[in-house]
């Protein structure tokens, strides 16, 4: 058995940790409101987009844009892979880059190319050390308010790698908040459009299970040949919606992401909290138990000694 000068350090040293749980997990609670309002806010919007997306890609335009074009041969993918810029959140990145990695490992089986985008610190460590997958950009340490303005340098990578023919598919993987106890790892179609459109079409029943899913209950039936008419030209109002939507959905992601940390965050650093109280409860009981021993024993002595004389 331990002495009791261990035992005490043991229960000095959990007691310290516990006050760091604590104080997390209260910072995440403080936070996840804000985050939650964040997310909220951008939800319509991304909707919105996301339903003229859908019509445009059923629109009998004479101009074909990059983006509505798939590609019968892919040689090249790219994931922009959304993540946090910091741990103890529990498994929220770890099963997200888990869900990630057998796709990445199918295209590679089939002698794809692929390219990753990493938002977050976490991401660029991990694929940073992944062998066969090429980093081509990164952005970290968005805060607590994510702006637009810092995304643009990723996306612009994406898009003119598109438009250059270097990527042939793009997809976009982020933590899609559910609620404060789920968080679900997604990875999703970003380009070419009517890939989106075909996993929009197949998702549309999800209406009824998760209303605020951002892609359920949009219906793409084309019954019909039918076009917009633009003003000045097609190809001006396609490439900036277009590019206004993937901004969109990019960002609605990172806010997505992060309110699925701060839930994470929350619940993992509770029940740490939780452990070690009951680490604390042990490890007193075993001290007084020591205690007790040494107590006896002394005991003990004194009443053999006094018995000898």
């Amino acid at each position: 058995m331990a002495s009791g000068r261990e035992i005490k350090t043991k229960i000095k040293s959990t007691q310290n940790m516990r006050k760091v749980t604590r104080a997390l997990e209260m910072v995440s609670a403080s936070k996840i409101r804000k985050a939650q309002d964040l997310m909220k806010a951008s939800r319509p919007y991304a909707r919105q987009m996301r339903k003229v997306i859908a019509h445009v890609a059923q629109a009998s335009t004479d101009f074909s844009h990059p983006f509505l074009q798939e590609r019968e041969k892919v040689a090249r993918v790219g994931y922009v892979v959304v993540t946090t810029d910091r741990g103890l959140c529990g498994g929220l990145n770890s099963n997200l880059l888990r869900r990630l990695l057998p796709a990445i490992r199918e295209w590679q089986d089939k002698g794809v190319e692929v390219d990753v985008l990493a938002v977050g610190q976490k991401a660029v460590q991990f694929f940073r050390r992944i062998k066969g997958v090429n980093l081509i950009g990164s952005v970290t340490h968005l805060g607590e308010k994510p702006k637009l303005e810092q995304l643009i340098g990723v996306i612009k990578v994406v898009l003119d790698a598109y438009t250059a023919n270097k990527l042939d598919r793009v997809f976009l993987a982020y933590n899609d908040f559910v609620n404060t106890m789920t968080q679900k790892p997604t990875v999703e179609a970003l380009l070419p459009l009517p890939l989106v459109a075909s996993e929009m079409a197949a998702a549309s029943d999800k209406s009824e299970s998760t209303p605020n899913w951002p892609v359920a209950g949009l219906k793409l039936e084309q019954t019909h040949d039918w076009d917009y008419i633009y003003e000045p030209d097609a190809a001006t109002v396609l490439e900036y919606v277009l590019g206004r939507y993937i901004e969109s959905v990019v960002y609605q992601a990172v806010l997505e992401n992060l309110a699925s940390e701060h839930a994470a965050r929350m619940v993992a650093m509770k029940s740490a909290s939780d452990n070690a109280n009951k680490v604390i409860g042990e490890l007193t009981l075993v001290y007084n138990k020591a205690r007790q021993a040494a107590i006896t024993q002394e005991i003990s002595e004194i009443v053999g000694g006094a018995a000898a004389v």
